[in-house]
């Protein structure tokens, strides 16, 4: 459905979204070779990552501003970008519980979580390179149900994980710095999720 000089929303927001694939693959990465002594390393990185998805972020948001007629409301374009910017921000914020919390080793049902955030982006960033045919898309439902499902996932993983530290668990240390940590492995579900959000509300008002 885009015009090619509408091209530019659409493939930002693929680039954007694929911030959010590497993010979390440096994350899952970062857990499953886990080495306390390199968090700080870790946690640049990543930042780099994230500062990469703002710069796509406000260079799209520059020329939305020049925009005579976007392909799509400009309130739907703004909401859609910080939804999407929110993924890797969510992202990063496990990485720096991780290292505020001072975790000395991870938990398992943290790589759990951490492989749902993966499956998560990787849908949102598929999502999103349908998303400029959404008028004329046969694929588009299902891959908002495939996100909403990985998000339900995400929330069952979420309570048994702390129903897990409060019964499993005798060292209150340990059940604040991994409950904090577990809270913000389910934001990241929940990111992805708005996306699909957005996307389906554009669809809606647009067919």
């Amino acid at each position: 459905m885009a015009k090619k000089q509408d091209s530019f929303y659409f493939d930002n927001f693929v680039a954007c979204a694929e911030d959010s694939c590497r993010a979390a693959q440096m994350l899952k990465e970062t857990l499953e070779e886990f080495d306390p002594g390199s968090l700080k390393e870790k946690l640049d990185l990543i930042h780099e990552i994230e500062h990469s998805g703002d710069a796509k972020k406000h260079e799209m948001l520059d020329h939305l501003v020049k925009e005579f007629l976007p392909p799509i409301e400009r309130e739907d374009i703004v909401s859609l970008s910080q939804n999407i910017d929110n993924m890797t921000d969510k992202v990063e914020d496990v990485m720096l519980r991780v290292y505020m919390n001072n975790v000395q080793e991870i938990e398992p049902n943290a790589l759990k979580m951490t492989d749902v955030v993966i499956e998560c982006c990787n849908a949102v960033r598929d999502l999103l390179v349908e998303f400029k045919n959404f008028k004329k898309s046969r694929t588009l439902k299902q891959l908002i149900i495939r996100i909403n499902d990985l998000e339900e996932e995400s929330d069952r993983l979420f309570m048994e994980s702390i129903r897990g530290l409060y019964t499993e668990s005798e060292d209150p240390i340990r059940i604040i710095a991994w409950r904090d940590i577990y809270i913000y492995l389910e934001r990241c579900a929940d990111a992805c999720e708005h996306v699909a959000d957005v996307v389906e509300s554009v669809v809606m008002s647009n067919s």
